[in-house]
């Protein structure tokens, strides 16, 4: 899976997924099983009712914000890609209304295989 601009990164020494510099996905809690999407509150709870066994919110304000984990050992690649591609596009809008450039040159974040686990 290829998203424009998406670099892979490092928060508080988890992996983490950027565009323009500003994280849409983590791997902050991959030894809990999860991974985590930035998403919005409305695109969380569709998400939720959707496939509640894969999707839950954080707990706590970031959950109350949009923050969702992914239940790693559940999630197919299509519905895991569709995801990783929902909170790309957000952060790529946000980031367009914020004025924030983007970093660097095209790269390819294989967001899916790193969250699986592959290289």
């Amino acid at each position: 899976m290829s998203l424009e601009g998406a670099e892979e990164g490092s928060h508080f020494g988890q992996a983490d997924f950027r565009v323009g510099g500003r994280i849409f996905a983590t791997l902050a809690h991959e030894k809990q099983g999860y991974g985590n999407l930035m998403l919005t509150p409305e695109q969380q709870a569709m998400f939720v009712e959707e496939l509640p066994e894969v999707f839950l919110p954080v707990h706590g304000g970031w959950g109350r914000n949009g923050a969702t984990h992914v239940r790693l050992a559940v999630v197919n690649e299509d519905v895991l890609e569709g995801a990783l591609r929902t909170a790309w596009k957000l952060r790529v809008e946000k980031n367009a209304k914020t004025g924030k450039k983007k970093a660097g040159a095209k790269t390819k974040a294989s967001g899916v295989a790193r969250v699986r686990g592959k290289k």
